[in-house]
């Protein structure tokens, strides 16, 4: 019998991959006097986003991991400052500032739906 395991949840691959293409396809766009301000932010930020994801994952109790997902999901808007004020800095054009903000209105239902999921698991534990 094969375990679950985090690599098959899909709201955690999507956010790994959003956080790789940040890292790829962002971060390089940068000029050096951004590197290690903007560019740190945005590294963390993205990063942080697959990391709490995983650690809701991890956790026992539902709450825990709902609150995890919340922290994601705050770290997931904080990218999207980073990305606008990039944008506004003209660091980043418009067409890819566009494809990432809908992979990031994305990856928000994606981690609405994995809270909604675990409350009606916790509710099932607790009854």
């Amino acid at each position: 019998m094969k375990e679950k395991g985090l690599e098959t949840l899909e709201v955690w691959r999507a956010a790994l991959g959003f956080a790789v293409r940040v890292h790829q396809e962002v971060v390089p766009r940068l000029p050096e006097s951004e590197t290690w301000i903007l560019g740190k932010q945005l590294r963390r930020s993205a990063q942080s986003i697959p990391a709490n994801i995983a650690e809701a994952f991890g956790r026992f109790y539902y709450q825990d991991g709902v609150r995890h997902c919340y922290i994601a999901r705050g770290s997931l808007e904080e990218t999207r400052s980073h990305l606008f004020l990039a944008k506004e800095l003209g660091y980043l054009d418009s067409g890819l500032y566009a494809e990432l903000g809908k992979e990031i209105d994305t990856l928000r239902r994606m981690l609405s739906g994995y809270v909604s999921f675990l409350k009606r698991r916790g509710q099932k534990e607790t009854t």
